[in-house]
């Protein structure tokens, strides 16, 4: 069992707080289960314009955050495509990180080190020096996955040759981390076996996505209520984005001329110039960033996710069900969700079977009322945080009580 007074290090690339993106809520959630047994200390980069304070995460005993260094400055782009570390890796290298990294561990002594995503890779050779505690990583994506997605999908010459060249290096550097470090969460089964596949002797372990199930229960409205479309995520996200102009564009239209009472509700924070154009036609409506997000699944017939590039599990998929609204999905954009299509989900890959998914949830209320119900038993069975989180504990439990030998 963890011991009482272990001292965990979490060192984060973002501000996971207010947790309103899917990698902030993995990490607030995660890091304040972990609070719950062990003395958590949390130092990470602040978003542009924010900054966390110890108030924002209670539960943590020391709460540290510095700005976010410049990224793609001429400098890093140099040392990304012929240094040690892949461009998105040095995009979070900074002097003043690692001045604060020397100061702690000199004074405070941590039992395991927490690294939220290989993006903080660049300072485990820093950790490595200073103390000998074992590091873990929580991967939210596999980023060279990512990578060689949207490489195979821009438009731009240059842009796929730096894609294919970066994945590469990522993925390198990902074998490399997978031998040498104590363990490592995953965000899905299909994640870990294809990292198992790369490194048989890598120790990975799934610790899913989840939600706070209480939080949207009960959300959804009647089914007289029903005249919303909604697509969550943050729209400075290049998936999101790009799906959002892809449904907007190429299948919105005709849905919109058969319900022409239904409103497109495009939310989440920091839409690009491209998402804002949106706005206005068609009964579109980009509603930036939101308090709070229940209202518009309070009144939605769906929430779509028509995610055509990316990686990871969608949280907003899990929200949605949640708040018991139907969700349809392209397949990768529910990939490594555990769900069943047509019975919690269902899954449109062409334009026309968002067409016919959308008329059949329109014209049948116990279809709309089953895949509701199926979706809200999916998430308190398998992914409220609260049951995410014991997984948590004993995967950590039992590597600190077995340490294998690693690769050098």
């Amino acid at each position: 069992m963890l011991r009482l007074g272990l001292r965990i290090l979490v060192l984060s690339p973002r501000q996971c707080f207010p947790p309103q993106t899917g990698a902030k809520l993995r990490e607030y959630y995660l890091i304040r289960s972990l609070s719950e047994r062990a003395d958590v200390t949390h130092v990470s980069f602040d978003d542009p314009g924010g900054r966390l304070s110890a108030g924002d995460l209670p539960f943590c005993s020391a709460v540290i955050s510095l700005p976010r260094p410049r990224g793609y400055t001429a400098g890093k782009v140099l040392r990304g495509l012929f240094g040690r570390w892949p461009l998105p890796i040095v995009n979070y290298s900074a002097n003043a990180m690692q001045a604060v990294l020397a100061g702690l561990l000199a004074k405070e002594r941590f039992d395991l080190i927490h690294l939220d995503s290989i993006h903080m890779a660049v300072y485990e050779p820093q950790l490595r020096r200073a103390t000998g505690a074992p590091v873990v990583y929580d991967w939210h994506n596999i980023e060279s996955e990512m990578m060689f997605r949207y490489g195979r999908h821009t438009p731009s010459f240059l842009r796929a040759r730096y894609a294919a060249l970066t994945a590469k290096r990522l993925s390198n550097l990902e074998d490399q981390i997978l031998r040498t470090s104590l363990g490592h969460l995953v965000c899905s089964e299909r994640e870990r076996e294809e990292l198992q596949r790369r490194v048989p002797e890598a120790r990975i372990t799934v610790v899913e996505n989840g939600v706070d199930a209480k939080y949207f229960d009960g959300a959804a409205g009647g089914n007289s209520k029903h005249h919303r479309i909604v697509f969550v995520g943050a729209m400075s996200y290049h998936a999101n984005a790009e799906a959002a102009i892809y449904f907007a564009r190429q299948v919105w239209p005709e849905i919109h001329r058969q319900f022409p009472g239904w409103t497109l509700s495009i939310v989440g924070s920091n839409p690009t110039v491209e998402v804002l154009a949106l706005h206005g036609r068609d009964n579109v409506e980009v509603t930036g960033t939101v308090a709070d997000v229940r209202p518009y699944y309070g009144d939605a017939a769906a929430a779509v996710v028509p995610l055509r590039v990316g990686g990871g599990t969608r949280l907003k998929i899990l929200e949605a069900m949640a708040a018991g609204v139907p969700v349809i999905s392209t397949a990768l954009g529910a990939e490594g969700l555990a769900v069943s299509p047509g019975k919690d989900i269902l899954i449109a890959n062409r334009e026309e079977e968002w067409r016919t998914h959308l008329e059949s949830l329109a014209g049948d209320a116990g279809r709309w009322d089953a895949l509701s119900r199926a979706g809200r038993e999916l998430v308190h069975s398998r992914y409220d945080w609260e049951t995410l989180a014991r997984a948590l504990y004993d995967t950590y439990a039992e590597w600190l009580a077995s340490p294998r030998k690693l690769a050098s």
